[in-house]
């Protein structure tokens, strides 16, 4: 039985999966739906405080070869969180995990695991998952965005990933929507990603709260007073329970969020846009914010459809299994 190799390496978590290469087929054909029933194999594990590339590679070709057992994979798909080369399978770097400068990792797996690897930018491999397998079905021209610890993107026009010239694509996080809002990580202000990720709502929250005594009360008393504790989730819970800090911050990160996607529906027209990553999760207020002001910014003539991503975290994975059959069938 031909088998596939699914890895995906995460800031904080790598996951890794096994499927039958004919399921594999019927699931990317619209056949049957994805689902953890299809997998052969499926394990994710969880990276130590101060992993660096050298740990990640070796924790994630030990999590392969313990899945792979007796198979023999007839190729492997990886999804990478960070910029990748995708014709090399070179990493160009993490921007959370130290040492992936210019790793092959794609070369690396081809020659420890002994079958052919694509890799490519996780959001671009998830923007393929879906696309294929999940809430992005049916439709030629599509946007991918996750809203987690950052925000990316990934571009699938004319039914085809759309890398850009350097792979850099769909690097919707850093577009700016305040150019003189708040310095994001990479260097700019008034990032989407500053505006609207989960750790930058708990660190906007953090510092309102350390600032005014008075502000937050439910946040507070979530995290029994601990603003260390704070975190997007948590943010998003007190805005559910009528905090009004929580509520405008989680407010901002949707209205944040709804600008950036339209300004991408006016230049590159897509017919749907699909979300996912934890911030998603936040619930109808978030959402609302985001539809009104994706409304405001569109263009009357584009039209652009909004749809929760269908996969939830195995998106990366399913597009590292659509990689892997590309590669067998090339």
């Amino acid at each position: 039985m031909a088998t596939l190799l699914a890895l995906d390496f995460g800031g904080t978590k790598h996951s890794a999966s096994l499927i039958a290469a004919d399921v594999a087929r019927e699931i990317a054909g619209g056949d049957r739906p994805a689902g953890p029933e299809a997998w052969l194999a499926h394990k994710r594990v969880f990276s130590p405080p101060g992993a660096d590339a050298a740990y990640d590679m070796e924790t994630m070709l030990a999590l392969a070869r313990e899945l792979m057992g007796a198979y023999i994979p007839a190729a492997t798909g990886v999804s990478f969180g960070g910029p990748v080369a995708f014709e090399s399978g070179t990493v160009r770097l993490s921007h959370h995990v130290p040492g992936w400068e210019d790793v092959a990792l794609g070369p690396w797996l081809q020659e420890q695991l002994g079958a052919p690897a694509a890799v490519d930018n996780d959001a671009n491999v998830a923007a393929l998952g879906e696309h294929r397998c999940g809430a992005g079905r049916g439709v030629a021209h599509m946007l991918y965005v996750t809203v987690s610890t950052g925000v990316g993107g990934g571009w699938i026009l004319n039914g085809r990933p759309w890398r850009g010239a350097q792979g850099m694509a769909g690097e919707i996080g850093h577009t700016v929507v305040d150019p003189a809002g708040p310095r994001c990580l990479c260097g700019k202000r008034g990032c989407v990603e500053r505006l609207a990720s989960g750790p930058y709502l708990a660190a906007d929250a953090q510092a309102a709260l350390a600032t005014d005594p008075a502000a937050g009360a439910i946040l507070r008393s979530l995290v029994d007073g601990d603003l260390g504790a704070i975190t997007g989730k948590r943010v998003s819970e007190a805005a559910a329970r009528g905090d009004s800090l929580a509520g405008e911050l989680l407010e901002r990160s949707g209205r944040t969020l709804g600008v950036g996607l339209g300004n991408a529906a006016n230049l590159v027209n897509p017919q749907r846009v699909v979300l996912g990553g934890g911030v998603t999760k936040a619930g109808p207020r978030w959402w609302r914010a985001l539809r009104q002001a994706l409304a405001a910014t569109t263009l009357p003539e584009v039209e652009v459809e909004v749809a929760p991503a269908a996969l939830g975290d195995d998106a990366p994975l399913w597009g590292a299994v659509v990689l892997a059959l590309e590669l067998l069938q090339a």
